[in-house]
């Protein structure tokens, strides 16, 4: 009886082993961007992203399903930065004009953090400056600390008794796909070519290419 106890705990055992080699196995098959990637994924990436509710640069209340009807580069910063946001924004509107070369059309999105000062026409100038294909986004206060959360993007005012008080901000560009939602971010120091290159890959995947 001892020894039938031992083969059938044995089987469990094989059997428990096997099942976790699967799971492991088909875990790592579930990412359709893996060739894409330059780092492992994450499944905190899942979290990335989500719906918001903010205003474009003609005054138009949009929702993220109005934004992102096709492959979108998401940043968020302010217009009165006077560094990294002019930079990263031009370099976004290079690698959309890159891969529109490439047949891609991807469209680069620009949040404000600075409700008070990027007001949607003021949104509207800027982003027409990068590229007549970028859309700037503004709200309330409310409504950009709810984006911002969507994106685990931290930023925070300073002193506004001044009038040009700085925004501090985290930097990430985020490529979001619909029907998918996050499939990777970009840091600052990413060219606009090799950013190209990369979205291309994840856009191609997501059409089964």
């Amino acid at each position: 009886m001892t020894r039938v106890y031992a083969i059938v705990a044995a089987g469990l055992t094989a059997a428990l082993l096997l099942g976790l080699g699967v799971m492991v196995w088909t875990g790592a098959g579930r990412d359709p961007f893996a060739a894409c990637r330059s780092r492992p994924f994450s499944d905190a990436g899942a979290t990335i992203g989500g719906p918001f509710t903010l205003i474009d640069g003609s005054g138009r209340t949009v929702t993220d399903k109005d934004v992102i009807r096709g492959p979108v580069l998401v940043y968020f910063g302010y217009t009165s930065c006077p560094d990294v946001c002019p930079v990263d924004n031009a370099r976004n509107a290079e690698a959309s004009d890159l891969l529109a070369e490439r047949g891609y059309n991807v469209t680069p999105v620009f949040i404000s953090v600075d409700p008070k000062r990027d007001t949607p026409q003021v949104m509207r100038e800027y982003t027409q400056s990068f590229s007549p294909k970028m859309i700037g986004l503004t709200g309330t206060p409310d409504e950009v600390k709810a984006a911002a959360r969507a994106y685990h993007v931290y930023f925070k005012l300073g002193d506004q008794s001044q009038p040009n008080y700085p925004v501090s901000h985290s930097s990430n560009t985020y490529l979001m796909l619909p029907g998918t939602g996050f499939a990777e971010f970009y840091r600052s120091d990413i060219s606009a070519k090799a950013m190209a290159d990369s979205v291309a890959c994840f856009v191609a995947h997501a059409r089964g290419v």
